[in-house]
């Protein structure tokens, strides 16, 4: 019991760590972006599956036909990876504040034409 106790939390504190960002998502995401392709087959496979678009860093060592949008780089230098990254998440940031000012903007327009 105790030691099948701590099996099990152990097992469920994995699974958070892993999948508890899943938990929480409302629609599917619009993109995948997967550094290293080689460790991430299965996610690769499901984003397929699921049609979700992926993005990723490909080497000479990565088959690039499962990739939807490659980006060429050197998936196992440090200093590659946080820089790509980092241009990702911002162009993430640009285009969901671009997103608020159109939806604004379109509750703007329909707020005049109401009046």
């Amino acid at each position: 019991p105790k030691k099948e106790v701590m099996k099990h939390l152990g097992e469920i504190a994995k699974l958070e760590k892993y999948l508890g960002g899943v938990k929480d998502m409302k629609k599917l995401p619009g993109a995948l972006f997967i550094v290293d392709t080689r460790k991430e087959r299965n996610a690769i496979a499901e984003a397929h599956k699921l049609g979700i678009p992926v993005v990723a860093i490909a080497d000479t060592n990565c088959d690039p036909d499962e990739i939807d949008y490659v980006i060429p780089g050197n998936d196992d230098a440090i200093r590659a990876i946080k820089l790509i990254s980092s241009i990702m998440a911002n162009a993430v940031l640009e285009g969901k504040q671009g997103e608020q000012t159109e939806e604004a903007a379109a509750e703007e327009a329909a707020s005049a034409d109401a009046e």
